[in-house]
C-alpha cells in the first residue's frame, strides 16, 4: 500500500477513535457509579446494624438502672443484661448523663491503660481523650437518648467501628487504584498509537525526499544544458533558485525522524531571511511585517528545519486571510529565553481547538492533511527543546502563534 494512502487512513483514525474512547469513558463511569453503588449500599446496611445494636444496648443499660432500684432484682435478668453490654467488643461508646459526665466507656484505644477492675476511674489524660471524644460525637448523627426516669436522662454515644470505618473507606481506594490502571493503559495505548503514527509521517517525509532526489538531480542537468545552449542569463537564474529550493525542501523531509545538527545561529537573521524569502511570495494584498529585537538572539537550532516552521506558520496566516490583511512576525527576549510572534488579522480560532490545531489530520481547509503544524510543534518541542502554541485568537479578529525557544550563553 503507497505511504500516502496509508497516512490518510491513519490520520482518520483519531476520528473513529473518538467514538470508542466516549464510549469507553461511559462505559468505565457506568461501572465505577454501580460500585459505589453497591459499596454504599452495604455501608449503610452495616450502619443500620450498628445502630440497632446500640438501641439494644441503650434498652439493656435502661433495664440494669431499672433492676437495681429494685427491691427485689432479678439477678438472672440482670446478669442477661450484662452479657448484652458486655459482648460489645467492635463499637466504641461512651455513656454520659446530662452533666456531661462519663459514666462508662468502651472500646476506645486510650492514652494509658485502665484497670479492668476499676474502669470508673480515669486519668487526667484519659479523661481529656475521652472529652474530646465526646466533643466530636456530640456534633454527629450517633447518640442514643436513654430516659431513666423523668430527672435522669442519659446520653450513649458511639462511633463507627473499625469494620465499617474500613469498608466507607476502601471503596474510594479501590476506585483510585483501579482509575490509575485505566489511566496506565489508556495511556500506553495512546502512546502506541502516536508511536504508530510518527513512524508513518517519518517514512513518508523520508519517501518524499527520496523521490524528490532524481528529478531534481534531472533538473540541475537540465540547467546545464539551457546554460550551454545560451538561453537567458535571467531565466536559468530564477530557475537555479527554484531548483535550489527544492533541494532544501527534500532536506527537510529527510532530516525528519533522526536527530537535527543544531548549530548556534542568530534567531533575528533567521527569522528576517524566512519573513523575507516570504515576503516575495505572498499576494500584494497581505502586510508582511517583520519587528526584530535590538539585541541578538543566539540559539542553537536547525536553521533548513526552523525555517520551515517560520514558512508554515506564516502561509498558516496568509490562508487564513483568505487574500487580504496584515502579518506582524516580532522576536524579543525574556531573560534566558527567546520569543517568537507570529500574528494575523485572519479568521481566527475558537479557545475550544487551540490545542487541536496541532494535531495530525486538523485542518480548517478544503486542501491539504493537517501536518504543517503537527510536524512544526515535532521539530520545535523535540528537536529544540522549544514549545509552541496558541498565544490568542478571536473568531473573526486573528490569532497569535507563539514559540519559545532556549538561548545560549
Amino acid at each position: 500500500m503507497p505511504l500516502h494512502v496509508l497516512l490518510i487512513m491513519t490520520l482518520k483514525k483519531p476520528d473513529i477513535s473518538r467514538y470508542w474512547t466516549l464510549l469507553f469513558l461511559i462505559a468505565t463511569v457506568a461501572v465505577v457509579g454501580l460500585f459505589l453503588y453497591v459499596s454504599n449500599n452495604i455501608v449503610n446496611d452495616l450502619a443500620r446494624q450498628e445502630r440497632e445494636r446500640m438501641e439494644i444496648w441503650a434498652d439493656a443499660t435502661k433495664e440494669i438502672i431499672s433492676l437495681s432500684e429494685s427491691d427485689n432484682p432479678d439477678v438472672a435478668n440482670v446478669e442477661f443484661l450484662f452479657t448484652i453490654i458486655e459482648r460489645n467488643h467492635t463499637i466504641p461508646v461512651l455513656l454520659v448523663n446530662d452533666e456531661d459526665v462519663i459514666i462508662d466507656h468502651r472500646n476506645f484505644d486510650l492514652p494509658e491503660p485502665v484497670d479492668s477492675m476499676n474502669r470508673g476511674f480515669l486519668s487526667d489524660i484519659n479523661s481529656r481523650f475521652l472529652h474530646s471524644k465526646l466533643d466530636k460525637l456530640r456534633n454527629g448523627p450517633n447518640v442514643i437518648h436513654i430516659i431513666v426516669s423523668p430527672n435522669n436522662l442519659q446520653h450513649l454515644y458511639y462511633e463507627d467501628s473499625k469494620l465499617l470505618k474500613r469498608l466507607a473507606y476502601y471503596p474510594y481506594i479501590q476506585l483510585l487504584i483501579m482509575l490509575t490502571f485505566i489511566g496506565v493503559v489508556y495511556y500506553a495505548v495512546s502512546s502506541t498509537k502516536r508511536a504508530e503514527q510518527n513512524k508513518v509521517w517519518v517514512g513518508l517525509s523520508k519517501e518524499t525526499a527520496h523521490q524528490l532526489g532524481t528529478p531534481i538531480s534531472s533538473l540541475m542537468g537540465w540547467i546545464e544544458v539551457l546554460r550551454a545552449e545560451g538561453v537567458s542569463a535571467d531565466y536559468v537564474r530564477e530557475m537555479d533558485k527554484d531548483v535550489n529550493r527544492l533541494s532544501t525542501i527534500a532536506s527537510r523531509f529527510s532530516k525528519i525522524g533522526s536527530a537535527p545538527t543544531l548549530e548556534k545561529v542568530d534567531l533575528n537573521t533567521l527569522v528576517t531571511h524566512a519573513t523575507e524569502y516570504m515576503a516575495g511570495r505572498i499576494s500584494n494584498r497581505i502586510s508582511l511585517t517583520a519587528r526584530i529585537s535590538p539585541e541578538p538572539l543566539p540559539a542553537m537550532l536547525s536553521a533548513p528545519l526552523f525555517e520551515w516552521v517560520m514558512e508554515n506558520l506564516i502561509k498558516n496566516a496568509v490562508d487564513a486571510m483568505e487574500g487580504k490583511g496584515s502579518i506582524t512576525v516580532t522576536t524579543a527576549r525574556h531573560g534566558q529565553w527567546a520569543f517568537i510572534n507570529v500574528k494575523d488579522t485572519g479568521k481566527g480560532i475558537s479557545r475550544k481547538n487551540f490545542k487541536n490545531v496541532f494535531s495530525p489530520g486538523y485542518t480548517t481547509k478544503k486542501r491539504g492533511w493537517g501536518l504543517g503544524l503537527t510536524l512544526a510543534r515535532r521539530i520545535v518541542e523535540q528537536y529544540h527543546n522549544g514549545k509552541i502554541y496558541v498565544l490568542d485568537s478571536e473568531p473573526g479578529k486573528g490569532t497569535t502563534f507563539t514559540i519559545e525557544l532556549p538561548l545560549e550563553k
